[in-house]
């Protein structure tokens, strides 16, 4: 009697806790807090202040590279072209930029426009004849970079102007703050994104587009318009993500962008969002500070690249048991 009075309270706490799951990452962030403890115990300077800022610089990159992949999966999507355009973007304003005689401001008038219209051609090609995004978003990737290695050859080199590497400095400031640029600039675009996911109708649109494609459209949403705009911004937020990380690199190499695809993903699911279901970039931006925190303690401790991805396929894996077992948004819908 005692073990069956006990059930149903315990069921219940189980059920309050995995709402408030839903509602918000908390398992991620106490993982989060965990990793850094781990970290200051175990690694001598790790709770130093620029030791932070080294991490959050690194995290900015993550997340703002993860801001399109977001996007795409809230939409029932997926982006492959991550690495094409980071790589593209970088090399536009750096190489290409240079030869052409154009400048940076040049090439970045070139970039915008230019992501713009390939990614939204990706979103209307693979939402008019039902192609898998996957292979576009592959596709279209390898023809941006193609498209700007033109004007430098074979070659993948370029060098980031002075000016943009104090973007990503540890060291650089804001306004006389001690907080790099790319940190706050990512700040920022957290709370748009996060005010225009949660309080506008384009935000609306999107998560009913991704959650039950036929009920948006009876609902007189334009779902191929919706594809056309997150693909393309997607593509832009790729390209404007290269920026950023040669301004922390300095250079560029024909692998800037590899790391960053399976980074992308890894942030958006580990975060918690899953495709067409329930999700928003703030979880991303909490994916990426674990990833980042939990990838640099093992980095300090000595492991290789090849431990990196083990670990990174395995925090997927559990991420995806814990939320594959959900309701997703359309099921309700």
């Amino acid at each position: 009697m005692s073990a069956a009075a006990g059930s149903p309270p315990r069921r219940g706490a189980w059920r309050a806790l995995a709402a408030a799951q839903r509602r918000f990452p908390l398992l991620q962030l106490v993982l989060l807090v965990v990793a850094f403890v781990v970290g200051v115990v175990t690694l001598p300077g790790f709770g130093g202040g620029l030791s932070v800022v080294s991490v959050l610089v690194i995290a900015a990159l993550a997340g703002l590279a993860s801001i399109g992949q977001t996007i795409t999966i809230l939409v029932g999507g997926f982006d492959l072209s991550v690495a094409g355009f980071i790589v593209a973007g970088a090399l536009l304003v750096t190489q290409v930029s240079e030869q052409l005689g154009i400048g940076f401001w040049g090439a970045f008038l070139i970039l915008v426009p230019g992501a713009l219209v390939l990614g939204g051609l990706v979103g209307y090609l693979s939402h008019r004849f039902r192609i898998q995004p996957l292979i576009l978003t592959l596709a279209m990737g390898s023809f941006a970079l193609g498209i700007v290695r033109g004007p430098s050859g074979l070659a993948v080199v370029g060098q980031a102007p002075t000016w943009l590497t104090g973007l990503s400095s540890p060291i650089s400031t804001t306004f006389g703050l001690p907080v790099p640029p790319i940190i706050v600039i990512w700040v920022l675009v957290t709370i748009a994104l996060a005010v225009f996911l949660r309080f506008t109708v384009g935000g609306r649109r999107l998560y009913l587009t991704g959650a039950n494609p036929v009920a948006a459209e009876y609902a007189l949403v334009r779902t191929r318009r919706v594809w056309v705009i997150a693909f393309a911004f997607s593509a832009l937020c790729s390209a404007l993500a290269g920026v950023m990380l040669v301004s922390f690199s300095g250079n560029v190499d024909p692998n800037l962008g590899n790391p960053y695809l399976f980074i992308s993903l890894a942030a958006v699911i580990v975060g918690g969002t899953t495709g067409g279901g329930p999700g928003d970039y703030t979880r991303t931006v909490v994916g990426a500070l674990l990833l980042t925190m939990v990838t640099t303690v093992l980095v300090g401790h000595g492991l290789t690249s090849a431990d990196q991805q083990i670990m990174y396929g395995a925090v997927i894996l559990l991420a995806m048991a814990i939320y594959g077992r959900e309701r997703r948004i359309r099921d309700r819908v």
